[in-house]
């Protein structure tokens, strides 16, 4: 692996520093028992931030900058070619998330019948493995056209299987429709669209229309019902669209009426992606390696500082995404930032990082998979002792609680999906397989 800053090529602190993100989600979202983890691990329970609260925004940031880099190398193409690819990966990461929500019941009544659940499991099982191979075939160089078209045949047929079933048998009261995914998908979606029809000028223009209108309506905005405007959990603007527009059983299922990816929350996580964007932006016209340090790191400082003013009115909150948080958020993504630029594609001391380089080539696979993961660790259970056991609580209890403290077992099997799950990279990666969504 050696070093690059090309304008043409793919940064390698960007894979890096994605890598990282996606490695601290994985971290964050998988520990032993929620009721012993250390608090730098859990998200902050309202105001303020913890390390955790910075791993999605630095995710949303990375999506932001690769998305110059990517579809950079498309501006010769037809734009409803890249329009077309645009819409399938956003839909695709879109339905990922409520496939992820819904997984693995499927939330199907009573009343299907067992052979019709049985063929509603064999077309999930080809709809995710065809989903797999496609990936596999637009990863490899060249594209392998023929596996490509094929594999994507059968998405679609068994995609539309799914559906079928589902129209008639499955119960959607309580899906969530918000998500990690989805507001990827949104944020990509969006930021994909400025980049091919606005200049970076009025991208920035955009992304302060958004923050300060975001601070504006929830700062100014009364809600229905005689509520005086306000940021407390339940009561707030934001909570309020949720709950009207997505109905209660559609939310986050600790809290039921507001979600932490909803609906007006997403406006200002926009920005978080234009943010990513415009740093792609300058970098590419920024030639020298020691101003290109600077400038991050100078920026980053400047971010955080404004934050902490923009924190008096308008309190740094992950849940809400408030202007502040995005500020902070991105000042913090743009300190790491330069110094894996300094250390990665200046000094070419890549080898620390290669394990985040190989989080980050396959990154959006990884994370989704394990969710996937996480949901079947817990719902393949067992009787032992007239009780239910799961077979996460059983390797939680045999391999960790067993040997370490609470606390300390809590964060190693948390350590241990990173390593796992790293592995798993590393196959794809030593592989070259690239699994595009």
């Amino acid at each position: 692996m050696t070093a690059t800053t090309t304008k043409n090529q793919r940064l390698i602190s960007l894979d890096i520093f994605r890598g990282m993100a996606i490695a601290g989600m994985i971290l964050v979202n998988n520990p032993g028992s929620w009721s012993t983890v250390y608090p730098p691990l859990l998200h902050a329970k309202w105001h303020g931030w913890t390390p955790t609260d910075w791993v999605f925004p630095f995710f949303l940031f990375a999506v932001g900058m690769a998305i110059p880099l990517a579809l950079g190398k498309r501006l010769g193409q037809p734009q409803g070619q890249i329009l077309r690819k645009i819409g399938i990966r956003s839909l695709l990461i879109f339905g990922l998330g409520l496939l992820l929500a819904a997984f693995p019941h499927f939330k199907l009544t009573a009343a299907v019948p067992s052979g019709l659940l049985l063929l509603h499991y064999v077309l999930v099982a080809v709809f995710v493995v065809s989903l797999f191979l496609r990936g596999i075939a637009l990863g490899q160089k060249p594209v392998k056209a023929t596996l490509a078209q094929r594999s994507w045949y059968l998405v679609l047929a068994s995609g539309a299987g799914i559906a079928f079933i589902g129209l008639f048998y499955a119960d959607y009261s309580t899906l969530r429709i918000p998500g990690v995914l989805q507001r990827i998908a949104i944020v990509y979606a969006i930021c994909a669209l400025l980049f091919l029809n606005t200049s970076w000028k009025g991208q920035l223009g955009i992304a302060v229309a958004l923050l300060l209108g975001y601070w504006g309506i929830m700062a100014l905005v009364a809600v229905p019902g005689g509520i005086a405007p306000n940021l407390e959990p339940e009561t707030n603007l934001g909570a309020w669209f949720d709950r009207t527009l997505l109905g209660t059983g559609h939310l986050w299922s600790q809290s039921k009426t507001w979600d932490p990816e909803g609906l007006l929350s997403t406006l200002p996580a926009i920005a978080t992606g234009i943010s990513g964007m415009l740093v792609t932006y300058w970098m590419q016209n920024e030639a020298d390696d020691r101003r290109r340090f600077l400038g991050l790191l100078g920026a980053g400082v400047v971010l955080i500082a404004l934050s902490e003013l923009w924190n008096l009115a308008f309190p740094i909150n992950k849940a809400l995404w408030t202007s502040s948080y995005v500020l902070h958020s991105s000042g913090v993504a743009l300190v790491f930032l330069s110094l894996i630029y300094w250390l990665a594609d200046v000094k070419g001391y890549t080898t620390w990082g290669k394990p985040f380089y190989v989080y980050g080539a396959n990154a959006l696979f990884v994370f989704v998979l394990s969710g996937f993961v996480a949901k079947l660790s817990y719902t393949i259970s067992w009787e032992a002792g007239g009780q239910a056991v799961t077979l996460k609580t059983w390797i939680y209890d045999t391999f960790y609680t067993s040997v370490l403290s609470p606390y300390n077992a809590s964060l190693a099997f948390a350590i241990t999906n990173v390593l796992f799950f790293w592995a798993l990279a590393w196959l794809l990666y030593r592989n070259r397989i690239y699994i595009k969504v």
